[in-house]
């Protein structure tokens, strides 16, 4: 049973500022903060929330980049009892507008990066404020400026009613292949139990230094980038973007990074890629993590060579359990298992009757334990579909070995993983069916040399239509993000069904391999 030290974010900084003010909590660039200063930003910028309305329970959401403003955002809003929702900064208008509506958003702090994707929200939502993170120059009664709000060393130490370890504090949105986004709520037991077991499985201690490039909105770098390192006491590297790549190299070597964190796809580019001698022989990284898809053991093996400081890791989650689930360790790893289930969960391997399997059959992953979310907002009904007697159902397809590591095998759902990012075919099949002339539509992934996926979308046009992808694409860039648009449209002239009209997806993906479908001609 794990035990809790604290009972919200805001304590883990209450906490830290005490032992150690003036270490560095943060690396932007060139500048460091403390965690004395960053407490300061915190409490201004929460005393400004609590003065413009925003109380325990109010959602708030978050469409910043990675950022020192992020942060603040995070801790600021559990300060005061509110639920922060970060949310991908890739999406679009219409995407943004369906998750605050969904979570009743009462205020946004977002990037004017994001300006043309955002800027309708107030009057399209129940958004009542926007902070802007950086310059904008269209301030008034509705928009905030957040560094004028957080250059005032004005602050409340007082919490009336502090958030407990059973409070929502994050609402973290993944979409299904039954259509729009699911908001996954995640208490502070939730998240920190992934913290403790995180700190447990791979050593983590105040001295490290985490390097942190993929997007903060993401789940596994939520927990495991941001709030980890800040709960054992430890400090973040901030990189805005993983582009250019040299950048985080560069990044992880001045900084003396010890802790590195990313996805199959960038590790696969990292042995491919010829990396300066200097960099191999003064790097302090002693663990690579690696999540949301195995790497192969070739991979693997070779990685060992190229990085022999080092150990690569992988590991497996879902946002629904906060997010980690399982993973290599230390000092037992095995090739193409995802590792052992982590303290903070129990892991079985069911059949269709959630009759537990035997080792090494092939069954559905399902989870228990108190990194298991409270349930869908909204969705009572959708909930009740995936938590049974408190055991999640992952929809993934996977087995367990006679010594309890878990391997990933096949997905159940139509889940399509993109450069890291899960891309769900049926939110993308429904915006491509209001296209006039689509008369069906299957979207999957299909596996590229690099072990990544690739959208692509079947097409099977009404009589007499004439469609072409240039058109389909370009009427998708207005309503999706750019890494939902298929790489490939094929048209068809008639999709593939069984008896009951279901699309047999893997019959498509069979035909794509055999070489049977040619690109379509603009």
């Amino acid at each position: 049973m794990l035990e809790y030290t604290y009972k919200n974010f805001y304590e883990l900084i209450e906490h830290n500022v005490q032992v150690s003010p003036k270490k560095p909590v943060l690396f932007i660039e060139d500048r460091k903060v403390d965690y004395l200063r960053l407490k300061q930003k915190i409490d201004t910028f929460a005393r400004f929330l609590e003065f413009s309305g925003i109380s325990k329970g109010d959602k708030v959401g978050i469409i910043v980049g990675n950022s020192e403003e992020f942060i603040i955002s995070l801790f600021a809003i559990s300060k005061i009892g509110s639920v922060a929702v970060p949310i991908n900064t890739f999406l679009k208008n219409e995407e943004f507008e369906y998750i605050l509506n969904d979570c009743s958003a009462k205020m946004l702090i977002c990037s004017p990066a994001y300006e043309q994707e955002t800027k309708t929200l107030l009057d399209s939502t129940k958004i009542e404020k926007i902070v802007w993170t950086d310059a904008y120059d269209k301030l008034d009664e509705r928009n905030y400026s957040f560094s004028e709000i957080t250059v005032s060393n004005e602050t409340h130490e007082q919490i009336k009613n502090p958030p407990t370890l059973d409070d929502l504090a994050c609402i973290v949105y993944t979409s299904g292949t039954t259509g729009k986004p699911k908001g996954a709520m995640l208490s502070y037991r939730n998240m920190f139990s992934n913290c403790i077991s995180g700190k447990e499985a791979f050593g983590i201690n105040k001295d490290d230094r985490f390097i942190v490039f993929l997007p903060m909105f993401h789940s596994f770098t939520l927990t495991i980038m941001v709030l980890l390192p800040i709960y054992v006491g430890a400090s973040l590297v901030v990189v805005k973007s993983v582009f250019p790549f040299a950048n985080v190299l560069k990044q992880a070597l001045l900084k003396q990074v010890t802790i590195f964190l990313g996805v199959p796809t960038l590790y696969t580019a990292l042995l491919k890629a010829k990396i300066p001698w200097y960099f191999m022989w003064f790097n302090k990284i002693r663990i690579f993590i690696s999540g949301s898809a195995p790497l192969s053991e070739q991979a693997l093996i070779d990685f060992g060579k190229k990085f022999k400081k080092a150990t690569l890791l992988e590991g497996y989650g879902l946002s629904e359990c906060s997010p980690a689930v399982s993973v290599n360790r230390m000092d037992w790893q095995k090739p193409l298992s995802v590792g052992l289930p982590l303290a903070c969960c129990e892991v079985k391997i069911v059949g269709d009757e959630m009759m537990e399997l035997p080792a090494g059959k092939v069954g559905e992953i399902i989870v228990k334990g108190d990194c298991v979310m409270r349930g869908y907002l909204n969705r009572v009904d959708v909930t009740n579909e995936t938590i049974i007697n408190g055991w999640l159902l992952t929809g993934d397809l996977g087995k367990m070995d006679e010594d309890g590591f878990v391997y990933i095998v096949d997905r159940k759902k139509d889940l399509i993983i993109t450069k890291g990012i899960n891309v769900y075919p049926r939110e993308i099949e429904e915006v491509i069916f209001k296209y006039e002339g689509v008369d069906s539509v299957a979207v999957i992934g299909i596996k590229d040399e690099m072990s990544d996926e690739e959208v692509v979308a079947f097409v099977q046009p009404k009589e007499d239509a004439v469609l072409k992808e240039a058109d389909i694409k370009r009427y998708l860039k207005g309503h999706l993000a750019n890494f939902k648009i298929p790489k490939q449209i094929y048209f068809v002239e008639e999709l593939p069904k069984n008896a009951t009209g279901k699309v047999l997806k893997r019959v498509l993906k069979e035909k794509v391999a055999e070489g049977i479908f040619q690109k379509a001609k603009n």
